[in-house]
């Protein structure tokens, strides 16, 4: 079996903004909060950090600084996926100098490759680094799904260590728990979807819900590794609600609006991205209350 990067829950981090700049001392706070709640790894640079509207040198400092707050407490995952194979090389060699744990790779979006081209992809970035890659699948945002057979090609590559599955088809993941066994770990790329996961050998989520509750999102984690499958289908089902309002509108504009509500100035999202309808930020106050 390989080794994993982690077990139970890694919040994909929110990134605070003020004046069109990070916000790096929410951001550390922020990361204190999540590690002293229990946390069991962070991940950086993702979808819901708002990657794909930050400069290269945001992403760098942003890295910086969560490496620095954890200083080894909790695994960091960096996001370091593009549809420019060279480009995910180049950032995957940085984050790995500035120290990370490991990385999470989405697949390549718009160019449409094809399932070889997706092996190849993998391949490249793969040999590029030394530290542990964790596959990204989310056809939703990407229009690029990954085949379980070619999750158990990717799987003989030793430090590709698990996968982030947020295709939402249980089938499919159930396939690539069968295909690839204990050589790809699966973790829930959606909230809604942790125990099922689990109950597919999964060993966590990566997950939008932690950033505002982490209790609850670890209630379903904890309890499931502990035997106790009851509490964790409790916990699971009465997160659904406030799940189901942060991804009312596209991730990360609800979960944003729900940081600030509960008071932690996280800004608002960068253009193309706004902020949240009226009508959902009274959803999100309701809920919180």
């Amino acid at each position: 079996m390989k080794n994993k990067l982690f077990t139970g829950v890694a919040t994909a981090l929110a990134t605070p903004f003020i004046d069109e700049k990070i916000n790096f001392k929410v951001f550390e706070e922020f990361i204190e909060l999540q590690i002293n709640s229990g946390i069991n790894a962070l991940v950086v640079c993702g979808t819901t950090g708002e990657a794909s509207t930050m400069f290269q040198n945001e992403k760098i400092d942003l890295i910086k600084c969560a490496i620095s707050v954890t200083n080894k407490r909790v695994p960091i995952i960096v996001g370091t996926g593009s549809n420019n194979t060279l480009s995910a090389i180049e950032m995957s060699k940085t984050a790995e100098k500035l120290g990370a744990d490991g990385l999470l790779v989405v697949t390549p979006y718009y160019n449409k490759t094809t399932q070889n081209g997706l092996i190849e992809h993998y391949k490249s970035i793969s040999n590029s680094v030394s530290i542990p890659i964790i596959l990204y699948n989310v056809p939703s945002r990407t229009g690029m799904n990954i085949s379980p057979e070619t999750c158990l090609e990717l799987s003989k590559i030793e430090n590709i260590v698990g996968i982030k599955e947020a295709s939402g088809n249980i089938s499919q993941i159930t396939r690539i728990a069968s295909l690839c066994g204990d050589n790809l770990p699966i973790y829930s790329g959606n909230d809604d979807q942790i125990l099922p996961i689990l109950s597919l050998c999964g060993q966590g989520v990566i997950s939008v819900l932690s950033n505002i509750n982490p209790s609850l999102t670890l209630g379903i984690t904890n309890s499931f590794f502990a035997g106790n499958f009851a509490d964790s289908l409790k916990y699971q089902l009465k997160a659904l609600p406030i799940i189901n309002a942060l991804f009312e509108e596209t991730n990360p504009i609800p979960v944003k609006e729900a940081l600030n509500l509960l008071g932690f100035n996280f800004g608002e999202p960068r253009l193309p991205l706004i902020k949240c309808s009226d009508n959902l930020r009274n959803k999100l106050k309701a809920l919180i209350k």
